[in-house]
């Protein structure tokens, strides 16, 4: 762990009681409020906020349940390394860290294992997935497979003026990187990706794509983490891409996207 660090927002299970990590964004201790949302458990079914009695509102399923905000919360845990690669997790300690019962705690992990975060472990918990540098480098090359080409055909195509509609997202992702925070950067960085791809109006390429990325932020054991001097770089790669499709330079855009993906570390 790096000097200077504050504790984990999710510990190994083998320590003492740890104080409880709040949920993002409010949750409660046992999933009865999301987002100022009456919910019944932790399947997130409620009735939004203001409804009245018998109106169709009322009967409105709750849009963010406990277990995505379990999810999301133990996803940025994976990114900013707080999940560390071949650890055990119990669901019950998790879910004592997290404030709420143990069941949104095995979904969100269910959900890990089919995105091959962690790995089931019978009568003991999860283990997050240890992966190398090769690993990484694989999800790199799938990554151009799908992205160069399509990034290439819409520089050819889309007007330089939509090129820089998407400045504001680039602008975001460089603030973000400044604050050395690598889970957020991680959510600004596969925005500005999605919005990209999104030219090209092939839903199911973005969805593909941004699953991969996903993947691709995970640390990788061995690997060293991304320092903030790696975070500001990359960020003003997106700038300098940005520049490059506006300007039909198909070249410069393919030597970019291809560094990109394969981001420099400390």
């Amino acid at each position: 762990m790096e000097q200077g660090r504050p504790h984990p927002a999710v510990p190994r299970p083998r320590t003492g009681a740890p104080a409880r990590a709040p949920l993002p964004d409010g949750a409660s201790a046992r999933g009865e409020h999301v987002h100022g949302e009456h919910t019944h458990g932790e399947c997130g079914h409620g009735y939004g906020p203001g409804s009245s009695s018998g109106g169709v509102a009322r009967r409105m399923p709750t849009r963010y349940s406990v277990r995505g905000q379990v999810l999301d919360a133990l996803r940025k845990a994976l990114v900013s390394g707080d999940l560390i690669p071949g650890e055990v997790y119990s669901g019950p300690a998790l879910a004592e860290r997290f404030g709420v019962s143990a069941t949104p705690v095995r979904e969100a992990m269910q959900q890990l294992v089919v995105e091959g975060a962690v790995e089931a472990v019978p009568n003991r918990g999860f283990r997050v997935t240890s992966r190398s540098a090769h690993d990484l480098a694989e999800l790199a090359e799938v990554r151009g497979l799908l992205e160069v080409p399509t990034l290439l055909r819409l520089a050819r195509t889309v007007p330089a003026v939509r090129w820089q509609e998407l400045l504001p997202l680039a602008e975001t992702a460089s603030s973000v990187a400044r604050g050395g925070d690598r889970a957020a950067y991680a959510e600004a960085d596969r925005a500005f990706h999605r919005a990209l791809l999104g030219l090209g109006g092939n839903r199911q390429l973005v969805a593909v794509a941004d699953e991969l990325h996903r993947r691709a932020q995970w640390p990788g054991t061995g690997v060293p983490a991304r320092c903030a001097e790696d975070l500001v770089a990359d960020a003003a790669e997106h700038f300098a891409l940005l520049e490059a499709l506006a300007a039909r330079d198909l070249r410069t855009v393919e030597t970019l996207v291809r560094g990109h993906f394969t981001g420099a570390v400390c």
